[in-house]
């Protein structure tokens, strides 16, 4: 197998833990691998980068041009990387089994429990999505491609065994076959970001249409063109059936799961990506506790949950009612005003959640953990990013709102529902930040100086006065037992008041998910936005992001739920 330049191979799969890279023997180059570059990713990641471009490329070919693309290229391409990827996994699971044991370089942050347990459980609803899809696709076999009724065949095992190979390998730091498994990775990678903006767009394309039908019927808005997907939306339709609409319907209804099952697959293997040649100290590291209901009974979460319940109860309140209201002329203002009353009602108590939990991490004082983590790295780097999308959407209709006005109540609500997102974003980002680089045990230098005060009296040697050093160990333990407990004390206000506010964020952040996630985009049909931007512009700014901001609240239970457990 090819490896890397320079670098021993080992039987094990990830390595020895004895031999560290100062340590290796230098050996002359192999003529077969003079070609390969310095850099460690280089190969791999200008294949993904490549890869990606032409996916994306296609898919929005597809999108932009149904018309262009005759031989449905995209979903050759996409199978033909979903094909790729399971001969690489089922080669990696066969050569990882024949070296059974524990592997000496595991990064224990990737892969936690509650982020696992989630991944699982989006992929049950996307095999669930798939027996519907399935379903549909043979119901219309007639009037449907070829590729598109065989998609799902192929798709479904590419999502069990990539499900099972993150289940069980997550936290490998793998030292053997570092090349192919690099490039292995990433072009899994790369078809879970495709098979996102595959479904992404899919998405959108069935939402334009839908919303332009709206348009004309209820507004009579002639000055929009014609989409080229209206003209033909009759030619393949669900008959009478009832079978070929209930497996329609489901599908439709798990779309969302499928959507955030592939950006956080994706995220996990760019973790097991970027751990490929990692080597990890051989000190002692801190255990993920389970993810069970001891923590939240032991730790007296009561508040938290009681009014996260609330919040739960009247979304799916609101969710319905909107649902059902929206489409009948008389009661749609009626559904816009009790989706930005909820919102406003709720995202400032969220905000002042993060900013008390802010003021507790103040007071609190933990030390900040040390040392590269790729996966603390790119938790950051994904809250952030996928923030990005309802802030600029926010910003769009500040200044759509500076320019036309906010004539009415409705111009109003959105106008605070923005504000008030921007700061509750903002408060989010920062508290849960902070949270993860939080060191779960140690404590700033107040408690490590007074146990250095009290080594350096204990270190002393004064043979003449021996009684009067036992005099002062003693004093400076008492000392030392005083302040720990002083500590103790001042610390179980503050794990409780921290998991309190967790619990709370974590079940608002979920209804805030389910609203979007399921069909309610009020920004789509109302707002001052559409009205200063027009419909296709703003249509293109919501559809990017949206996306991210429902994966934005996916991540966000996922880092809440681990500041809970290390609380």
């Amino acid at each position: 197998m090819i490896s890397d330049p320079g670098v021993i191979e080992l039987d094990s799969p990830c390595g020895s833990p004895g031999n560290s890279p100062s340590e290796e023997p230098v050996h002359d180059l192999d003529p077969v691998l003079v070609w390969v570059p310095s850099g460690r990713r280089l190969i791999s990641g200008l294949l993904g980068l490549n890869v990606a471009l032409l996916g994306a490329a296609l898919v929005a070919g597809e999108a932009f041009n149904p018309e262009g693309l005759k031989h449905q290229e995209p979903q050759v391409f996409l199978m033909l990387l979903m094909g790729v990827s399971l001969v690489w996994m089922l080669w990696y699971l066969l050569w990882a089994k024949k070296r059974p044991g524990n592997c000496p370089h595991k990064d224990h942050h990737a892969g936690g429990i509650t982020v696992t347990l989630v991944l699982m459980l989006f992929a049950a609803f996307s095999l669930l999505l798939y027996v519907f899809r399935i379903g549909y696709l043979i119901s219309l076999r007639e009037c449907q491609p070829a590729t598109t009724v065989l998609s799902p065949f192929i798709e479904a095992p590419f999502l069990t065994m990539q499900t099972y190979l993150l289940w069980a390998h997550s936290k490998d730091c793998i030292h053997r076959h570092k090349i192919i498994t690099r490039s292995g990775l990433m072009v899994m990678l790369s078809a879970d970001v495709l098979l996102w903006l595959n479904a992404v767009t899919e998405d959108t394309i069935h939402e334009e249409i839908e919303l332009e039908k709206q348009d004309r019927l209820h507004f009579n808005n002639s000055h929009v063109p014609d989409l080229a997907g209206i003209t033909n939306s009759t030619i393949c339709q669900c008959s009478a059936s009832a079978a070929c609409l209930t497996f329609r319907k489901g599908f439709e209804i798990l779309y969302p799961f499928n959507m955030e099952y592939y950006l956080m697959a994706g995220c996990m293997i760019y973790v097991m990506w970027k751990n490929v040649g990692r080597r990890m100290s051989p000190g002692p590291h801190h255990a993920a506790q389970k993810l069970t209901l001891r923590i939240v009974y032991q730790g007296g979460v009561i508040w938290g949950i009681l009014f996260g319940i609330l919040v739960l109860v009247a979304g799916v309140t609101i969710f319905i009612l909107y649902q059902v209201w929206v489409g009948e002329q008389q009661l749609r203002l009626t559904a816009f005003l009790i989706f930005y009353s909820y919102h406003l009602a709720v995202m400032p108590i969220m905000s002042l959640c993060c900013l008390a939990g802010m003021l507790v991490y103040r007071v609190e004082r933990r030390a900040n953990e040390e040392g590269h983590n790729p996966t603390r790295s790119l938790d950051v780097m994904l809250l952030v990013a996928a923030a990005v999308g309802q802030l600029a959407l926010s910003y769009f209709s500040l200044v759509a709102a500076l320019a036309v006005g906010t004539e009415g109540p409705m111009g109003n609500l959105d106008l605070s529902y923005s504000l008030l997102t921007l700061l509750e974003l903002i408060l989010q980002n920062i508290f849960i930040i902070e949270g993860l680089h939080r060191h779960p045990n140690l404590l700033k230098k107040k408690a490590k100086q007074r146990s250095s005060i009290f080594k350096s009296k204990k270190k002393v040697e004064v043979p003449v006065q021996e009684k009067t050093t036992d005099i002062s160990l003693l004093e400076g333990n008492t000392t030392v037992v005083a302040a720990v407990q002083e500590d103790d004390g001042k610390q179980a206000w503050m794990k409780r008041a921290i998991k309190e506010i967790c619990a709370f964020l974590i079940l608002s952040n979920i209804m805030l998910w389910v609203i979007p996630a399921f069909g309610v985009h009020p920004q789509f049909e109302n707002g001052v936005g559409k009205q200063f931007f027009g419909f296709s512009v703003w249509f293109v700014l919501v559809n990017l992001g949206q996306p991210l901001s429902v994966f934005y609240r996916m991540h966000s239970v996922g880092a809440l739920m681990e500041l809970l457990i290390s609380a």
